[in-house]
């Protein structure tokens, strides 16, 4: 039985795209959660990116991905008459603004970590009951405060509570805390510099300059943000947090085959005239 090692490329290839795509849901599920304990009184509309900016964020990359997999593999030269090439263009745009907006929920994320107030003369969470308090477990993450519970939440110390909810945590927590959303705003802008660079390079391959100084420079500047991301993952993965880490594994996986594609359309530009 011989196997055919193309398709088997193409199967591994859009199994990455399809779990990517379910990662939508997942990042759903966790923002709603959260949600409905940092929003108790329902989300507003003008902080919908702020509660949901992950979700928002991975749906817009998934539509961009696969325009970026339909301009560099899937249509040929002659499919791209005037009406696709706006319908891609425009869709493009709108993905574009959406991971901008979402960039701008993962700053807002980042600040509402920032406003805080120490809880006077409390250092111990069992302090806080019979009342109603959460515990802040890790980012966007929280547990609520029992009696089977309190003991083993602060390590000592002070106590801190987050400006518009209910919810506590200590120093060691809040920094854990704080550093997820800096990686989150981080690992966002840095893609944001990816697409930016790839687009140049689909620009630059559509008209045949993609060589010499401007290839490498791409070439020099992509090694440098890959490689912030694969630490980004590499951070989450230490931290315990699986679908983060996941999520942004499984993205660089996705454009390793986006720079393949890149790659293979460049080499067939390169060989057409002596075809």
């Amino acid at each position: 039985m011989t196997i055919n090692r193309s398709l088997l490329f193409l199967v591994f290839k859009y199994t990455v795209y399809v779990l990517l795509t379910m990662n939508v849901y997942w990042f759903y599920l966790e923002e709603s959660a959260a949600a409905v304990l940092q929003f108790s009184d329902g989300v507003e509309a003008n902080r919908f990116i702020e509660a949901y900016s992950a979700t928002i964020d991975t749906a817009a990359w998934v539509v961009l991905l696969l325009l970026f997999e339909l301009e560099t593999y899937v249509l040929d030269e002659r499919h791209f008459t005037r009406s696709v090439a706006l319908s891609l263009h425009g869709l493009r745009a709108a993905c574009y603004a959406l991971i901008v907006y979402a960039f701008f929920g993962y700053i807002a994320n980042l600040n509402f970590h920032y406003a805080i107030s120490v809880l006077e003369d409390v250092t111990d969470a069992c302090a806080l009951l019979p009342d109603a308090w959460l515990w802040a477990v890790t980012l966007d993450e929280y547990a609520e405060i029992t009696v089977a519970n309190c003991s083993s939440l602060a390590a000592g110390g002070s106590l801190y509570q987050f400006d518009e909810m209910q919810a506590v945590v200590d120093q060691a927590g809040l920094t854990d805390i704080r550093r997820l959303a800096w990686v989150d705003v981080i690992n966002a802008a840095v893609w944001l510099l990816v697409v930016m660079v790839l687009e140049i390079d689909v620009r630059l391959q559509e008209r045949d300059r993609l060589q010499g100084l401007a290839l490498r420079a791409s070439t020099g500047a992509k090694f440098v943000l890959y490689s912030i991301l694969l630490l980004a993952a590499v951070y989450w993965g230490v931290k315990g947090d699986f679908v983060d880490f996941w999520d942004a594994f499984l993205w660089l996986v996705a454009f390793v085959f986006i720079e393949l594609n890149i790659f293979e359309w460049r080499q067939e530009e390169l060989q057409a005239p002596s075809s």
